[in-house]
């Protein structure tokens, strides 16, 4: 260049440089935001963020941001639930629940309150509490609404003011129990029966579309998937997960199964391709939970994902994974929509859209998404179907993914028993030589059997997925004692007292009464054992719970005063009085016997609501004398799985109990619920530990970059967004699960 003219060169080029800063100096523009505006992160439900502010290098500095009390669980009067909700960021705003089920609106920078709704603020009302793992979003230029559901009834709330929208169904609110049949339908009305919606559903347009959960019991209503109008709150479309006669599936089941039972509901979440026009749906066991004689047959759509056309709800494709259910193995979370790279028989790799859908036995199912065929192969395996209950006829076979690998146990053998302690090793050993063991698929019995996989596996706090294809799920590994007892056996007990009957159609899918719980440790119950309630609580304690629910229980104020007094005498032994032998069906042969029942006198028809001659021992888990689980670690973990290839990148405990890490022991791992998160940043976080951690993983290694002690248990899924430049992680502390002290809060955390 001549040497003259490179002078001038230089000054027009950074002449250029300072003319481009001084044109794009911000002029009213905001920093950079990014949001969470939906349950599981996306429409898709893969709980990832693009943020990489806080990253593997960064993350040692996170500090607490804010936190918000929502004013729940201050003292034992005022307690509510805890807290599994993973809120919803919108355009700088937080939207989450509180223990007691109020709505509220915090600034998402800050933490500070704009609005707060309770459902409950009638002096007439009364409360009823339930889970809540989050809510919904909708806007049409002004009109912007959140979405949510209390009990039976689903709202619409203005999500600047906090005000029900009065034009949304009755004064802002809709009967969930719209659009489930009546005598006409299903031969039973519904209107008392219990429903309520624990997972949000998904907004397709104008559409809110949902699933519920019911009871597990002899008195669920249906699980069917409908569809709201998001504006009016109109009843759009039904999709039976019970078929009606003439529908697809029907002939999956008993004649008129459909009058007698319930359950095959989407109570997990839901998905949605929103190009596609699809969502996608897990479902759940039918009722009865262990005993299926009146439901011979493979039971579609229990137990099945199920893609369906999001403005008409048509069945598009299904694939179910279990057959028959008798193991109440539900699918726990949402399907996770992702693109992996997937090598044909033809031996082309392509790109294929995809659903991956976890299972509570520790199965990743990984299906084509627009054909419902899996990727990976699954082979129909025999299995065991004697010795069975009378009347039960379980299903001869049962899909099982080649790959990936379960990310849980199978089957439970003696060298998995605990070495914890030599006392606690023989404790084990005498259940283990004493009950039923080997496969997963042994039918239920009267003897007892050890399972693995009746409360995940998987569960419902999901998993994340990354762009790459991984796929990270958390896993818990217990074990369980199942054994079936035959109600008509105690004629002056549990079978043909009113209060007994109630008991056994109401509660007796959890909980156990009328007989201890066989030698497991009384503290290792799931749900309580309730044969000695009485010592624990006062009547007037245990009807308010039954009116407001508490913990993991749900309200059962669906009942009638009168059912529910009648329950309440036969936990405190008072109701010695037989309900009337007209009452009691008779058996008229031994492959019937699912109508040789006792059936509390309803208006209802003869067949509803249905009760079975054999029920459970509630959910019992089975540990050892000092309450730690009775197998070898880890009894939890956190799973890195590459779904292009369904190989395992890596698995690591998750959560420790610090008084076994005090004397040495490395950690073991929890029990956990609530889900994972994983960002661009490469971090997975998670809390969901008995330790009440919230902890980052890098995403590569599975090592622990980062952890914090929560001021109560974070049961829930976090979430990340970005406002004002900023990246936050923020996380539901609510505690009381595992006996833990309660929480009411939600806390937040950044850079500095």
């Amino acid at each position: 260049m001549n040497r003259f003219l490179k002078p001038l060169f230089s000054l027009l080029i950074l002449g250029s440089f300072v003319s481009l800063k001084d044109d794009t100096k911000p002029v009213n523009q905001s920093p950079p935001n990014d949001d969470w505006p939906t349950y599981g992160g996306n429409n898709a439900g893969n709980r990832y963020s693009k943020l990489s502010q806080i990253n593997t290098q960064t993350v040692k500095n996170l500090k607490l941001a804010w936190s918000y009390d929502t004013g729940d669980n201050k003292d034992t009067s005022q307690r509510g639930m805890d807290i599994q909700c993973q809120p919803i960021v919108v355009k700088g705003v937080l939207y989450g629940t509180s223990p007691r089920l109020k709505l509220f609106a915090v600034d998402a920078a800050t933490g500070k309150q704009h609005w707060q709704f309770d459902p409950f603020a009638d002096p007439d009302s009364k409360p009823r509490f339930h889970p809540m793992r989050g809510v919904m979003y909708w806007e049409d230029g002004d009109d912007k609404r959140v979405l949510y559901t209390v009990g039976s009834f689903l709202y619409a709330v203005n999500a600047t003011t906090g005000k029900l929208v009065e034009s949304f169904g009755k004064q802002g609110k809709v009967d969930l129990h719209e659009g489930l049949g009546d005598k006409e339908t299903i031969g039973h009305d519904v209107a008392n029966l219990s429903i309520r919606v624990t997972t949000p559903g998904v907004i397709y347009k104008d559409l809110l579309i949902t699933g519920s959960a019911v009871s597990e019991g002899g008195d669920a209503p249906p699980g069917y998937i409908r569809a709201f109008n998001v504006r009016s709150g109109k009843l759009e479309w039904v999709f039976h997960t019970i078929p009606l006669p003439g529908e697809y599936g029907y002939e999956t089941w008993a004649k008129d199964s459909y009058k007698k039972l319930g359950g095959a509901n989407c109570w997990a979440g839901m998905v949605l391709d929103e190009k596609r026009g699809v969502v996608y749906a897990g479902t759940g066991s039918p009722s009865v939970d262990f005993y299926g004689g009146a439901r011979e047959g493979q039971n579609l759509f229990a137990n099945c994902v199920i893609a369906l056309n999001a403005t008409t709800g048509k069945r598009i494709w299904h694939f179910q994974t279990v057959h028959h259910d008798l193991w109440d193995r539900d699918l726990p979370c949402p399907p996770n929509l992702m693109t992996v790279k997937h090598t044909g028989p033809d031996g082309r790799t392509r790109l294929v859209d995809a659903v991956a859908q976890a299972t509570k036995d520790g199965y990743v199912f990984v299906l084509d998404r627009d054909t419902g065929k899996p990727l990976f192969p699954v082979k129909e395996v025999p299995v065991m179907t004697s010795p069975a209950l009378p009347g039960e006829k379980p299903w001869p076979t049962q899909p099982v993914p080649i790959k990936p690998a379960p990310f849980v146990r199978q089957e439970l053998t003696e060298n998995e028993i605990t070495t914890r302690t030599p006392e606690a090793h023989a404790y084990v050993l005498d259940r283990y030589r004493n009950s039923r063991h080997g496969s997963k698929y042994m039918p239920p019995s009267i003897e007892g059997t050890l399972y693995y996989g009746f409360g995940g596996g998987a569960e419902w706090g999901g998993n994340a997925a990354d762009p790459d294809g991984i796929l990270y799920q958390n896993a818990n590994t217990m074990l369980w004692w199942l054994k079936m007892r035959d109600v008509r056996a105690k004629t002056d007990g549990v079978a043909f007292t009113r209060g007994g009957s109630l008991f056994n159609t109401n509660c007796a899918a959890c909980h156990a009464a009328g007989e201890k719980s066989g030698g497991a440790s009384q503290t290792a119950q799931a749900y309580p054992n309730l044969t000695d309630v009485g010592k624990r609580l006062t009547k007037e304690q245990i009807a308010s719970i039954l009116v407001t629910g508490r913990g993991r229980m749900p309200s059962f104020g669906h009942l009638s005063t009168d059912d529910r007094e009648a329950i309440i005498r036969f936990l405190l032994k008072q109701d010695a009085k037989p309900v009337p032998k007209a009452a009691v069906a008779t058996a008229s042969a031994a492959n019937d016997l699912h109508s040789s029942v006792v059936k509390t006198p309803t208006a209802e028809g003869a067949d509803f609501p249905y009760s079975p001659p054999y029920l459970n021992n509630g959910n019992t888990q089975f540990r050892d004398q000092d309450n730690y689980p009775a197998i070898k670690p880890p009894w939890g973990t956190l799973n890195a799985i590459n779904l292009n290839t369904g190989e395992y990148l890596w698995q690591v405990p998750l959560g420790e109990y610090p008084e076994l890490t005090k004397k040495g022991i490395p950690p073991t791992g929890t029990e956990n619920h609530g889900g994972p998160i994983v960002t661009a940043g490469g971090l997975v976080f998670i809390a969901a530990t008995y330790d009440e951690k919230i902890r980052a993983f890098d995403k590569k290694t599975g090592k622990i970059v980062w952890d914090y002690k929560l001021p109560a248990g974070g049961f829930a899924t976090p979430i990340t967004y970005m406002v004002n430049g900023k990246q936050y992680i923020v996380i539901a502390a609510g505690g009381t699960r595992y006996g833990l002290k309660p929480g009411g809060s939600y806390v937040a955390f950044a850079l500095p």
